[in-house]
């Protein structure tokens, strides 16, 4: 490559870049919350209270601790329900295409017991074919949409924290 083609390269590349500043594009960043240690409670092994430690523990400079004696605040996760319904019919009476819901409940409060978070619920629904010839990679496809449901859940309630105040 010659030294002009390389030159007309790296003005694109500065030209591209300072079209997407200039539009308020950035990196998302640290995360900034309301308090400095956080404790995630469930009352049973859930994936999504996995995944939340996950992204608390890479995007912020909030300290996860084990128990809650030690947390300024402690987010419950009170419920998490996948649900499967079918959406809708095909003319012979066979399902075509089905609905997936999560329901993830949860609550944010401190030591005294005062919420930072009411208890809430965030609820995610997806829907997707069905087709009785492709029923693996529908099973595939399926296992698939829930993991990005819980992936989803799980900034939302990301977004929530960060939008948490203590309470006066």
């Amino acid at each position: 490559m010659s030294w002009s083609s390389r030159l007309r390269i790296a003005v694109a590349a500065l030209a591209g870049a300072s079209l997407m500043t200039a539009c308020g594009f950035h990196l998302r960043g640290d995360v900034a919350y309301s308090f400095p240690t956080i404790f995630v409670n469930s009352p049973a092994p859930q994936p999504i209270v996995t995944e939340l430690k996950r992204f608390l523990d890479a995007s912020s400079s909030t300290r996860l601790v084990d128990s809650a004696k030690d947390a300024t605040v402690t987010l419950d996760i009170v419920n998490v329900v996948d649900d499967k319904g079918v959406l809708s019919l095909s003319s012979g009476g066979r399902v075509s295409e089905y609905a997936l819901t999560k329901r993830v409940s949860f609550r944010l409060s401190d030591k005294e017991g005062r919420d930072w978070i009411p208890a809430g619920e965030i609820v995610i629904r997806r829907s997707y074919t069905f087709n009785e010839s492709e029923v693996l990679a529908r099973e595939h496809e399926e296992t698939r949409v829930l993991r990005e449901m819980q992936t989803d859940a799980a900034q939302q309630i990301l977004r929530r924290l960060q939008a948490a105040r203590k309470p006066v």
